[in-house]
């Protein structure tokens, strides 16, 4: 029984016309039976978007890399890894995550001359166990995920402001404060991370309900015994395709997660 993860990002034939480099990112780490995930993706606004948002994801993780000790630490305290955070402790965890992104974005802010708000972009974080899930969204973007037994579900409704292309960044003045924390005390199947470029293909907007067959390709590919050289081809096509590129031109970023109890 172990975690199995892909991920991968497409330039949206918008920037690609523009010539304007992919402003997502996105990555995870695995510890054991304990898998971190982190999404981003750049304001289309900020000059240097997509250093923001790969800075923003690698620091995060490497925070979140000291969660299985943070996890061992709670179990000499007589508390079990099944036992979840529990929504205060994930909302401390998080916001440590976040402010020490945001110091890490003004220190390369200042060391290039430019402001912060250059580096703006959304962040999607994930710490999940077999038994458990706790995650955080600034912005827009969404995590849908599947426990055992159980229909697909969406985590957080994305951020939208006002008016169009309006969100909450990572470098808002009250990122902490609009940062959404969900925990989710059941045994994990599936978790998908994404930026909102798939947003109107993978959601249904008129109810916020994941579209179950966009995901469930998806997970049944991870299911699949694939070549570790191969284990992104199937992604990157996917995220290339001519059919999805005619329904979005922003870019895209997936990250998948299964937790194969076989």
């Amino acid at each position: 029984m172990n975690w199995k993860a892909v991920v991968g990002s497409a330039i949206g034939t918008s920037h690609q016309d523009q010539e304007i480099p992919c402003q997502d990112y996105g990555h995870y780490r695995i510890f054991n039976d304990v898998i971190v995930g982190a999404v981003a993706d750049g304001a289309g606004s900020a000059k240097y978007s997509n250093v923001g948002s790969g800075l923003t994801v690698k620091t995060v993780l490497k925070y979140l890399g000291r969660i299985s000790e943070y996890l061992q630490k709670r179990k000499h305290c007589g508390q079990k890894i099944s036992q979840p955070l529990s929504k205060e402790e994930a909302t401390k965890l998080f916001a440590g995550a976040v402010k020490t992104a945001i110091a890490k974005l003004q220190k390369q802010a200042d060391k290039e001359d430019y402001s912060i708000n250059d580096l703006a972009c959304t962040l999607l974080v994930f710490v999940a166990t077999p038994d458990w899930v706790a995650a955080m969204q600034i912005g827009d973007g969404f995590i849908v995920l599947r426990s055992q037994n159980s229909e697909y579900q969406l985590l957080f409704q994305p951020d939208k402001g006002e008016f169009v292309n309006e969100t909450t960044f990572i470098t808002s003045t009250n990122a902490v404060k609009d940062m959404q924390v969900e925990v989710i005390s059941e045994k994990q199947e599936f978790i998908c991370a994404s930026t909102d470029g798939l947003e109107k293909v993978a959601i249904r907007l008129s109810d916020w309900k994941p579209f179950s067959p966009f995901f469930k390709p998806l997970e049944e590919y991870l299911h699949e015994p694939v070549n570790p050289e191969e284990e992104n081809k199937y992604l990157t096509e996917f995220l290339n395709s001519e059919r999805l590129n005619s329904r979005t031109d922003d870019d895209k970023t997936l990250l998948l997660c299964l937790f194969d109890r076989e």
